[in-house]
């Protein structure tokens, strides 16, 4: 019998008992309870008022039980303690948990870890702190700008550990400036920590000391790289810059050399034997890690879809060394060449990768698609496969779309499988345009490489139907999985890309009025209005820029336990579950996934809802991580391959225009370059920010966003990622040629005299 006290707190109707007595055998109430008790109370509770309202009396046990949760409560920032040591539930109309987002200025704002606004805080608050670290703050108000501001409470975690940059030294002094930008202190190197690095080298340096209110972060240098970024270092380089672990610890190699490399018969037994069902994988023709096969067979009423994906939860175990990496990492980061996974190789590209031919354990949800490319049904289960064969999407569309003689008599067996895939793909392609789901095309450039490593060429990545194929499969799965966890009430992550906010809405609008569009449904646009958007501009030259402000206008996707739909893909539930290898959510989906298939109650699932809050937050900061060190890889190179074009012309368009000039990207290499303000006609130029334009005060010369340019390549700073031009001609016309003298728009009005 349960005892109830005087408050009216019943240990016996903690939700979690259950759960909480499988960890600990004899548990102290669960977190939410604590959580449910402190909010009933509406007042800060010390540890002695929680003991009694729980009613543990004398029992040594449990106290410490209490003790040691209410402070790992604290440390994850879910409670603080006010100066009587009375316990407050943060994440409430005054307390805010986020991660830090510094700005240049030595500003920042606090992103919530629940749907929330953005807090600023300014520059003397954030003096302890840096970017991406955890904190909890309170709300004080609103700036000039209406913006909600706050006040530092608490440090949860600090993000940086190491920091890349360059060394100097000035007056006897060492410090290290930040590669990334938005880490808006020097690091302080004392004399004894300047591991031989000489004034102007690429260092990276460890944090010994974080920041205070009366100093700057003191560190020590643990790598030095040289004056230039040598190639092959500019991975290394943009993973030290972004904080991305690259070493693994001894222990996580250790774990996942035990699994061996194949699967033993007594690990599938218990699961769907698939193995005769000729699932195929279809992947880039540089893949290592196949997460994904699918298999298609038609039905009276549409076609029977099979996605089989990695069951890496079966090697994965919760708490594990494996696992506390994998979710440190968030994610596999992909640079040109090369990858740093969230899984040891041995793993992800071995034991769980479904590669050709190997027996392999995998979760597989099986789908009813209709004629109209609806899902009707779907179902989850355990299963052992075989994959059939290893395809790329070179030669899937080379089979299908070009119908290749040879690829089709080698592949001759699984030609009817294809195409009932293609079937359907075509049906679910009719349902993704009947829902208005939007759908940029690739703006995206490939590079390839000579032997040596060194950038040969590059040009504009193609997309073509067997990517589109391979997508829709996966947006179903990810479906069904949202719909099957909604239906269970299950604790889990979902995708969430909320509309776009009216600030964002309103920039848009102002653009597209300088280039003669207009984007549908006023404040509240949908998905369709942007389709619709994307449809028109499909043939204009400047297609790619407006594409990428329009995708500026939307909001991150963010993963999140508390579902409010994707609005991209307009969908009103969406969980990643296709890529368990090289992303953690969707790991934790599948142990979601199997948590329902083991009919164990709810209750008992390892996750609490807190914790998928933090670890959504965690994830997504790591995508957003993982994308920034991508980009600055890339143009490196990008910046590498046209430091030997110095001179050389290209043609471009205006992609942004600011006080001190014009930033042009070239086109097919989506690299951006700047024309400053100085190297323009001899004439002085009025920044108009409405307009989007710099106009000429004598000449009455317009330069305005999206217009078409010619400019001659002047420097390349390969370090900082940086291209100086000089104008050639502007505007030029459709064909690439300047546009005649009476065709070119002119500021109309007088002139003013210049001073």
């Amino acid at each position: 019998m349960s005892k109830r006290t005087s408050d009216g707190a019943d240990p016996g109707n903690d939700p979690y008992l259950e759960r909480e007595r499988e960890k600990y055998g004899a548990p102290v109430p669960s977190r939410e309870y604590i959580t449910e008790q402190l909010e009933a109370q509406a007042r800060p509770l010390s540890r002695k008022d929680l003991a009694e309202i729980f009613g543990l009396g004398d029992d040594e046990d449990a106290l410490e039980g209490l003790r040691r949760r209410l402070k790992a409560m604290e440390r994850d920032g879910q409670l603080v303690r006010n100066r009587r040591n009375g316990y407050v539930v943060v994440d409430n109309e005054e307390l805010v948990r986020g991660r830090i987002r510094s700005a240049p200025d030595g500003s920042g704002v606090v992103h919530p870890d629940r749907p929330g606004s953005d807090v600023y805080l300014a520059p003397r608050e954030m003096q302890q702190l840096l970017n991406g670290d955890r904190v909890v703050v309170r709300l004080a108000g609103q700036d000039k700008q209406g913006r909600p501001t706050g006040e530092l409470v608490e440090i949860i975690e600090h993000a940086n550990r190491e920091i890349a940059g360059r060394y100097y030294e000035e007056s006897g002094i060492g410090f290290v400036v930040p590669n990334n930008k938005r880490l808006h202190q020097d690091l302080i190197i004392p004399a004894d920590g300047r591991a031989n690095a000489r004034h102007g080298e690429l260092v990276t340096a460890e944090v010994v000391n974080q920041p205070s209110q009366r100093r700057q972060p003191i560190g020590r240098i643990i790598e030095v790289f040289g004056t230039e970024i040598a190639e092959g270092d500019e991975i290394t380089v943009a993973a030290r810059t972004h904080g991305i672990p690259v070493e693994w610890p001894e222990e996580v190699l250790a774990e996942s050399e035990q699994f061996g490399t194949e699967v033993p018969e007594a690990n599938k037994k218990g699961r769907r034997d698939l193995r005769d069902l000729p699932l195929v994988t279809i992947d880039g023709a540089d893949a290592r890690d196949f997460d994904d096969a699918v298999y298609c067979e038609p039905l009276k009423d549409g076609w029977k879809l099979l996605v089989a994906i990695a069951d890496v939860a079966a090697y994965v175990t919760v708490g594990s060394p494996l696992d506390t990496e994998a979710a440190e990492r968030g994610n596999s980061v992909y640079f040109p060449r090369n990858v740093v996974p969230m899984l040891p190789e041995v793993l992800s590209n071995g034991l769980c990768s479904l590669n050709p031919k190997v027996d392999r354990l995998c979760m597989v949800c099986e789908m009813h698609i209709d004629q109209d490319g609806d899902l009707k049904d779907a179902e989850f289960f355990e299963g052992v496969m075989n994959s059939a064969a290893r395809l790329t999407y070179e030669e899937v569309d080379a089979i299908e779309q070009h119908r290749d003689p040879s690829l089709r008599r080698e592949h001759a067996d699984l030609l009817p499988h294809l195409e009932h895939l293609y079937g359907a793909f075509h049906a679910m392609r009719r349902d993704r345009e009947k829902r208005g789901a939007i759908d940029f095309d690739s703006s995206e450039s490939v590079l390839e490489f000579t032997e040596e490593g060194q950038v040969a060429d590059i040009h504009p990545a193609e997309r073509t139907d067997a990517h589109r194929l391979i997508e829709e499969c996966m947006v179903k799965a990810n479906v069904a999985t949202a719909r099957y966890l909604r239906r269970h009430r299950i604790p889990a992550l979902y995708r969430v890309h909320e509309p776009p906010a009216l600030e964002r809405l309103q920039n848009l609008r102002q653009f597209l009025e300088q280039t003669g569009l207009k984007l549908g449904g006023g404040d509240e646009p949908t998905p369709a209005d942007y389709a619709a958007l994307i449809s028109e501009i499909r043939q204009r030259s400047d297609r790619h820029l407006v594409e990428t402000i329009m995708l500026r206008s939307m909001m991150a996707a963010e993963y999140r336990p508390d579902n409010a739909g994707h609005f991209g893909l307009a969908l009103d539930a969406y969980a990643h579950f296709t890529s368990p290898i090289r992303r953690y959510p969707d790991l934790i989906v599948h142990r979601a996934i199997k948590h329902i298939l083991s009919g164990e109650p709810v209750t008992s699932f390892q996750y609490t809802e807190d914790q998928l809050v933090t670890v959504g937050e965690h994830c997504s900061m790591t995508d957003r991580r993982a994308e920034e060190a991508s980009r600055d890889a890339i143009m490196t190179l990008k910046c590498r391959f046209m430091a030997d074009r110095v001179g050389g012309e290209f043609t471009g368009v205006i992609s942004g225009v600011t006080s001190f000039g014009l930033f042009v990207e070239l086109d097919e290499l989506f690299v951006d370059g700047l024309i400053h303000i100085t190297n323009l006609e001899q004439d002085f130029f009025h920044f108009d920010p409405i307009g989007h334009r710099l106009v000429g005060e004598r000449t009455g010369k317009e330069y305005r966003l999206t217009d078409r340019i010619r400019v001659r390549l002047m420097k390349v700073n390969v370090d900082d990622g940086k291209l100086d031009f000089d104008p050639v001609a502007h505007p030029l016309g459709p064909d690439g040629e300047p546009l005649p003298q009476s065709e070119q728009p002119r500021r109309k009005g007088r002139r003013r005299r210049r001073r």
